[in-house]
């Protein structure tokens, strides 16, 4: 499973019901789409300094998935296939649930809006 910007902000919080979803899970899987999302946020914060060395903490315990040429058709399947139905998300997340397709893995997140892509498992918490 793939930790959407809000999953990542909920582990920050030590939110317990999140913790409860992932702990069993064989690794740590994070995008770099979130990742960039989150440090937009956290670069406004009063507590920056040690959200940032929680982030840094992080990172290095987990694999981070990043968009590459393979990641390619299924983005701009997931675009058709929204576009289509009428249903268009955030381009962010359009790329956040393409790495989740081209991986085979669900997405942990609290925006319901993952529910319009055919073939995603949304995991909230």
């Amino acid at each position: 499973m793939i930790l959407d910007t809000n999953a990542l902000s909920a582990l920050q919080e030590k939110d317990q019901n999140l913790i409860v979803k992932i702990r069993d899970q064989p690794a740590l899987i994070l995008n770099m789409i979130s990742l960039g999302e989150y440090r937009f946020g956290v670069d406004g914060s009063r507590h920056r300094t040690e959200i940032l060395s929680w982030l840094d903490v992080l990172i290095q315990r987990a694999t981070v998935l990043s968009p590459d040429l393979e990641t390619l058709p299924f983005y701009s399947q997931i675009r058709h296939e929204l576009k289509s139905a009428g249903t268009p998300i955030p381009s962010n997340d359009v790329w956040i649930a393409a790495l989740c397709r081209q991986h085979k893995l669900a997405v942990v997140s609290r925006d319901a809006h993952f529910e319009k892509v055919n073939r995603l498992r949304r995991i909230t918490w």
